[in-house]
């Protein structure tokens, strides 16, 4: 019995050997090919289009998977953006008949596709097409648009990137009629663009007529462009009685003439933004602002006079969001009128970039008693605030997302980087956000950096951004990131910039390419 019993339990571990054998040998020859088409679906989708485009060439399996509609819901034919390029109007109406189809939601298209007949098709086979990018800027001349009978009608967001010389009127007017359910409207100017000489400036767009098309706007993005004056944003404030944010940044022509009568058309207006116009402090100060429901304002490098800015400050009840770098007005007796009204006590964001005459004891007051609730604090641009402020105001600042610090200029005194950075983990656990703009040749930091670095990076969680100048400091916080497998949050600020817009309640909707 017991040589019966032996030779039983060694048949069985013989048997249970060979399974598993054949187990490993089915898991050995497992490769990627085996995998189901909806893992393989959900692989590329993590890939680019160009990418994509190149796994279509692996095999007649990957190109069907490649060219399945659900990879293809949101799409951008501008090859300096994508890198995608359509040799052809044919080429395109295929793709958007057989690749694109009802799954396209957004898509952008370069001057030399936008034609009646890539508009009719989209309007015909792309129904559920919401989102949608027009780039005329670098066009010399338009297509014919006379023969243009259909445009998509479900647009809730426009894009338009104007031409410095081309008027738009033979295209606009043949699609006033489709874009009445337009919310997000932005019209991109060319203000990078723009030389130093004076050249003459075309009105390529008719804003009073646009605006009768679009009654239900809610937010409106006016950027860069030379001739938007205070009689546009009249035009819209009279029409679009929806308008929660308006952005005119960087037009120049704006001096706010027409505010008053905006805020009192516009009583859902809630944000604000006008870096770099020239505003008037008389007309500012014209403005109801304890009437208004302003919560979220950028007054960026606009030379408002102190009275102004105290004036407009202690007045507006709920704000939340400012932004008022490079003004000259801006000192500490604006920041102490500011601080004893009580009117900033709801604030979640700051931004005094660059604000030479405000001092490092009226911020540190000012931080003491309002750090506490702040999300976003920007004190760059300013060689007299270091890291010695910082240290002192770390620990008030336990809400921070966003923390921008440091200025460009060479110091005559050095930043101790090691410090700041134990500091920041410590006490700024909801950090997604960290720029440290000052020059690499005066950060100072010893062995023991290594340590600093780990220690925020374990304990912020949540950091999405470090950005650095290029330098020493740099490659190392660099390399103790990418060891950890986090390679995409430390950059250079050569091609990154953090700000507090990541902070605005319409920021997804402001958002343009």
């Amino acid at each position: 019995m017991d040589s019966w019993g032996i030779l039983n339990v060694d048949t069985a571990a013989a048997a249970i050997s060979r399974d598993d054998m054949s187990s490993f040998r089915r898991k050995q020859v497992m490769t990627i090919e085996k995998l189901p088409d909806k893992v393989l679906l959900n692989i590329f989708s993590y890939l680019s289009h160009r990418e994509i485009c190149r796994m279509a060439t692996v095999c007649k399996r990957w190109r069907m998977v490649a060219y399945d509609t659900r990879l293809w819901t949101h799409v951008s034919l501008r090859p300096e953006i994508s890198g995608l390029h359509v040799g052809s109007l044919e080429s395109l109406l295929a793709l958007i008949s057989i690749r694109f189809g009802p799954s396209l939601r957004y898509i952008e298209l370069p001057i030399e596709l936008i034609t009646h007949t890539v508009l009719h098709e989209l309007a015909a086979k792309c129904p559920n097409l919401t989102h949608m990018l027009l780039d005329f800027s670098t066009a010399m001349q338009l297509h014919d648009f006379s023969e243009m009978q259909a445009f998509p009608t479900k647009l809730r967001y426009l894009c338009i990137c104007l031409s410095e010389v081309i008027f738009m009127e033979g295209f606009m007017r043949k699609i006033y009629n489709f874009i009445n359910g337009l919310e997000i409207l932005h019209l991109i100017g060319t203000y990078e663009k723009i030389e130093e000489e004076e050249e003459e400036i075309y009105e390529v767009i008719n804003v009073h007529k646009l605006k009768s098309a679009t009654p239900n706007l809610r937010v409106i993005n006016l950027y860069g462009i030379n001739f938007v004056d205070d009689s546009h944003i009249d035009a819209f404030s009279s029409n679009c009685i929806q308008l929660e944010c308006l952005a005119v940044n960087f037009c120049n022509k704006v001096t706010g003439s027409t505010m008053k009568t905006l805020f009192q058309r516009s009583r859902r207006l809630t944000c604000l933004l006008m870096n770099g116009c020239n505003l008037q402090s008389e007309y500012v100060m014209q403005v109801e602002w304890e009437k208004s429901s302003i919560q979220e304002l950028d007054v960026t490098a606009t030379d408002l006079s102190t009275e102004c800015l105290i004036d407009m400050l202690t007045r507006i009840p709920n704000l939340r969001f400012l932004s008022a770098g490079q003004i000259n007005g801006f000192n500490d007796s604006v920041l102490k009128a500011w601080m004893e009204s009580g009117s900033a006590r709801n604030l979640v964001a700051l931004d005094v970039d660059s604000s030479d005459n405000l001092s490092d004891e009226a911020l540190h007051r000012f931080l003491s008693r309002h750090g506490s609730q702040l999300w976003g604090l920007v004190l760059s641009g300013m060689p007299h605030i270091t890291d010695q402020l910082w240290q002192s105001v770390l620990q008030l600042l336990t809400n921070a997302k966003i923390l921008i610090m440091g200025t460009q200029e060479r110091l005559g005194v050095n930043i101790h980087v090691d410090q700041l950075m134990d500091g920041i983990a410590t006490h700024c656990l909801n950090l997604e956000r960290l720029e440290l703009r000052w020059d690499p040749e005066n950060l100072r930091f010893s062995d023991k950096s290594q340590k600093a670095i780990d220690i925020l990076r374990v304990k912020c969680l949540k950091l999405k951004c470090l950005v650095l100048s290029d330098g020493r400091y740099y490659e190392i916080v660099k390399a103790n990131f990418e060891r950890a497998d986090r390679t995409t949050v430390v950059r250079t600020s050569t091609n990154c910039r953090v700000s507090n817009y990541y902070l605005l309640s319409n920021y997804k909707d402001l958002i343009f390419n």
